[in-house]
């Protein structure tokens, strides 16, 4: 998708550990730290557009929410040229749309991309076939995560789609443990020190927040999606999909 600079931004001591933000430093180290970061990302973002071919309608709209630097976004386009969906590509962060604009702007497609840079709690949707959420969920308050799905929800169209990929909590806190570990062998293994990802924990703890996997589906349900189901995990790691 773009040159991969190396993520260094936790290699030094850093005092007090600053709360993580997706500034322009994140951007340009952005594709290695998710790569490195997250066991799966990859299959996750393919079968993306998988789901996009099998879900998206002709004339219909799609949302990429908290679409960063434009992988979902280029997973979705890749599949569903020729239909006249239109993609809506929507994050807070400026820098990374300004990236997420030059990488998808090297790519040409047929298909209308429109990129929103805005809170995704603020967007609202109509016409949607499909609505992605890959690890951007885990970032919006908790007191506001109900009604951002049910805005999804209803934005949809009959038999749309949502993917949602988070990281995820576990019960018992053994069971937790146990993940949070492996987690962490898996960034040892992608070559990070044992400071970076100590560090790299301190500055997004209570940034990102994350739920149990029954919690989300509990939610979807609650919310009127007739299925919500698992159909990945790796370690701490997962994918929802619900369909209308």
């Amino acid at each position: 998708m773009t040159d991969l600079k190396r993520d260094n931004l936790f290699a030094r001591p850093l005092g007090k550990t600053p709360k993580f933000v997706f500034d322009q430093a994140v951007v340009e180290v952005f594709p290695d730290m998710i790569q490195r970061s997250i066991p799966g990302y990859q299959t996750i973002i393919n079968h993306s557009g998988e789901l996009a071919d099998r879900f998206v309608q002709t004339d219909s709209h799609c949302y990429d929410l908290g679409c960063s630097l434009g992988a979902s976004t280029l997973a979705i386009r890749d599949r569903i040229e020729g239909r006249g969906a239109t993609i809506y590509a929507v994050d807070n962060s400026a820098p990374m749309l300004d990236k997420c604009a030059s990488i998808l702007s090297s790519q040409p497609s047929s298909t209308t991309t429109k990129l929103i840079n805005s809170d995704i709690c603020e967007v609202q949707i109509s016409n949607a076939s499909l609505v992605v959420l890959n690890f951007t969920l885990q970032f919006v308050p908790l007191e506001q995560r109900s009604a951002l799905i049910s805005n999804i929800y209803h934005g949809l169209n009959p038999n749309g789609c949502l993917v949602i990929s988070e990281k995820l909590h576990f019960e018992p806190e053994a069971l937790n443990r146990l993940l949070n570990e492996l987690h962490h062998q898996f960034k040892r293994e992608q070559g990070y020190s044992d400071l970076e990802i100590s560090q790299k924990r301190d500055s997004i703890e209570e940034v990102l927040v994350p739920e149990t996997l029954g919690t989300h589906i509990e939610r979807l349900q609650s919310c009127g999606f007739k299925t919500a189901s698992p159909w990945f995990q790796c370690y701490n790691f997962g994918s929802l999909v619900a369909i209308k």
